[in-house]
């Protein structure tokens, strides 16, 4: 139902004001049937409040801020990934019974898409002018010129917005799905960005002609079939002292540290649907979702990086964590 709201614009239309099922259907230009039917399923599960006296239909200004609008706030957009995830609920049935999972590439083009209208939000908003500075001197690197990685890319968007803001500098995205590398190429097309490539790589097997002076990892680590690997491919890809900075979920390693946290209920949840079974899949650790913060620096130090910067969550998003580190001098 939520995702339904997102696809029609019945959320934005209803953050106009009260209004009646009619009102809201033309405001939308959808079906008043089938608007009022979806208003009872969202006023029953608290999404949305009516008044039986007027027949007028509310959406709490609380809710609207994290159902609506372009910025990152708006969590809508995630709504779809549980559509994709339920068609491949008998896939997963057979993985429970008989081991392995569902291979990342019976996702397709369409998850590539979802990945890419959900991660681009947060990208637009944070990413130069908040999460880059956590790092002293980042930036500034940046500036003056120098060779970036992005491991597990997707669509890219994260390399081509640091391309946009940082000519001096070049920026490669790897990733196992061509249908995600060529939304990314296509996009610095467009954006005419020069100093911005893709290449469809398995990043546990990196190894660059030169070395990178910081190699980025977003959300992308627990999906790994070998994260292991990947974590050293990433240390072995940089220059002495070079960074590696890498984003992830925001959960404690231990259930215990995550009973109450909103957050777990989701990220336990997709991981069982999608983050564990990719990576079990291929053969691979399925370390899922909720690999939480304990495991992922003693990974890191297993993989030769120095002292990690842990930033719990990451500033300006709950749902993420922040771990920078650096490959010894």
């Amino acid at each position: 139902m939520i995702d339904l709201g997102y696809r029609t614009g019945l959320f934005e239309a209803a953050a106009a004001g009260p209004t009646t099922s009619q009102v809201l259907a033309e405001r939308a230009g959808l079906q008043e049937r089938y608007v009022r039917e979806w208003l009872g399923s969202i006023v029953a599960n608290g999404i949305m409040a009516y008044d039986p006296d007027t027949r007028e239909y509310m959406l709490p200004p609380e809710h609207a801020a994290s159902l609506t609008g372009a910025g990152s706030a708006n969590m809508a957009p995630t709504a779809g990934m549980v559509v994709i995830y339920g068609k491949h609920l008998a896939e997963l049935e057979h993985a429970f019974r008989a081991g392995g999972g569902v291979p990342y590439s019976r996702f397709g083009r369409e998850w590539a898409e979802k990945m890419d209208q959900v991660s681009r939000r947060p990208v637009d908003e944070l990413l130069v002018d908040r999460w880059l500075p956590l790092v002293a001197g980042l930036s500034e690197r940046f500036t003056a010129g120098a060779r970036v990685a992005d491991i597990g890319c997707g669509s890219g968007h994260a390399v081509a917005v640091m391309g946009a803001a940082f000519p001096a500098s070049t920026f490669v995205g790897y990733d196992l799905s061509e249908d995600a590398i060529e939304r990314g190429r296509a996009e610095v097309r467009e954006a005419g960005l020069s100093n911005v490539t893709f290449e469809v790589a398995d990043v546990a097997e990196l190894k660059p002609d030169q070395p990178f002076d910081a190699v980025f990892a977003f959300d992308a680590i627990h999906d790994q079939a070998k994260p292991a690997a990947v974590l050293l491919a990433a240390h072995d890809a940089l220059v002495p002292g070079g960074t590696f900075f890498m984003m992830d979920l925001a959960l404690s390693s231990n259930l215990e540290d995550n009973i109450g946290n909103p957050q777990a209920r989701w990220t336990y949840s997709s991981s069982t649907l999608y983050c564990m079974t990719v990576s079990l899949a291929e053969g691979g650790a399925g370390l899922g979702g909720a690999w939480g913060w304990q495991t992922a620096k003693r990974m890191l130090a297993e993989a030769g990086f120095g002292e990690v910067v842990t930033h719990r969550p990451a500033p300006g998003s709950e749902r993420n964590m922040i771990c920078v580190t650096h490959r010894p001098s």
